[in-house]
């Protein structure tokens, strides 16, 4: 007999390319009647669109990533009905159009895991330290998710 994985399936922080075929593979679960997977890639600017155009970026973490994720992935599967859960994000030098974090829940119905699935990312991008240093077209660097913004000139 299998032991019950529990909602979690997987959660990792790398330095290598993320693969959407993992992170579905890892929450498929013949229970669930809705699985919904967020990819946030790396776009060519910042803000609203014509922003400041980005021309790359690199993501640090903190030591205590791996387990801010982990507390972060329980709460939301303590709050909301899933079967399960998995986010995986990426740190290190990333180019326009890189993958940089994925999200996926698998819920019995669609509605909780729409819900669950923004609650993971949510929590993720403000409760998890990891940092994001953009460089900018026009010289600038800017760090975000470190509290406030650093900005050097």
């Amino acid at each position: 007999m299998t032991a019950d994985p529990g909602p979690i399936r997987l959660l990792a922080i790398r330095d290598t390319p993320l693969s959407a075929d993992e992170v579905l593979a890892a929450v498929g679960d013949d229970t669930a009647g809705g699985t919904v997977l967020f990819s946030g890639t790396v776009r060519d600017h910042d803000g609203p669109p014509g922003g400041a155009a980005v021309t790359s970026l690199a993501y640090s973490a903190h030591p205590t990533a791996d387990a801010e994720l982990r507390r972060v992935a329980e709460q939301v599967a303590a709050d909301f009905p899933v079967t399960a859960l998995a986010a995986v994000h990426r740190v290190g030098d990333l180019r326009v159009g890189d993958t940089a974090v994925l999200v996926a829940v698998a819920s019995p119905h669609r509605a909780e895991a729409f819900a669950a699935c923004r609650r993971l990312i949510d929590d993720l991008k403000r409760e998890v330290p990891i940092w994001k240093h953009q460089r900018f077209a026009d010289g600038r660097e800017e760090w975000v998710g470190a509290g406030a913004c650093a900005t050097t000139g």
